[in-house]
């Protein structure tokens, strides 16, 4: 059970210290389904705001950006992504600070690959309900209600958003959305034709997938889940 939810999360760890990232990537990165570094705050949020890990592990010590400045950085679009501190103790003093900012836990150098293993486990199933698995390499945060492909975010107009949050907002995978309730929810007090609502609703596929938006006869649109108890 483990390493099944461990597998299924993106980590991101931001450290300048070469031999420490390698130590951690050696040690704990196979158990994830992607172990990215980051040598320091401003490549860390860089890769953050184009990939959104699921856990992000930094330093606080580092040159251009420290991992607190990157953190509070984070925190301006991101709330829950759960962020860990590495820190030698010399830098205890900053913990208020980081607690402050939101981090979830704060480790002490030098401490345990296991131990930091152990905590990202205890987290995992919380981090893992955020996330429903779509077709075709997509997923839908439920907390940010954001779109992603593949781990990367999918930019989408205003309505396009409104769109999918509306097939998302039921946790049936056979829950479909009627013609009617999506140009009301879209054109508030607008005449709205089904030639209208089929172009923008092709335009979206074409941003994302032909698979992902399914067009059941009769009833509406439904947006295809990965069938799984858990969806993941």
């Amino acid at each position: 059970m483990k390493s099944k939810i461990l597998k299924n999360l993106k980590v991101l760890l931001v450290e300048d210290e070469e031999k420490l990232a390698s130590l951690l990537q050696n040690a704990i990165g196979d158990c994830f389904y992607s172990f990215t570094l980051a040598k320091d705050g401003r490549e860390g949020l860089e890769f953050f705001l184009s990939h959104t890990p699921d856990i992000i592990i930094t330093d606080i010590m580092m040159p251009n950006l420290t991992g607190l400045e990157m953190a509070k950085e984070i925190r301006k679009v991101d709330e829950d992504t759960p962020i860990i501190i590495l820190s030698a103790f010399s830098e205890s003093d900053k913990f208020l600070d980081a607690i402050d900012i939101g981090v979830v836990k704060y480790f002490i150098k030098p401490f345990d690959p296991d131990e930091l293993l152990e905590y990202i486990e205890s987290i995992a199933k919380k981090i893992g309900s955020r996330l429903v698995a779509l077709t075709d390499g997509f997923s839908f945060n439920l907390t940010t209600e954001k779109l992603y492909k593949n781990g990367r975010y999918v930019s989408l107009s205003k309505n396009e958003y409104k769109f999918i949050k509306l097939l998302m907002q039921n946790n049936e995978e056979s829950y479909i959305v009627h013609e009617e309730t999506i140009k009301q929810t879209l054109w508030e007090n607008e005449e709205v034709s089904s030639q209208r609502l089929r172009t923008f609703i092709k335009r979206v596929r074409a941003k994302t997938s032909k698979e992902l938006i399914l067009n059941i006869k009769g009833e509406g649109y439904q947006i295809k889940r990965v069938l799984s108890p858990n969806n993941f």
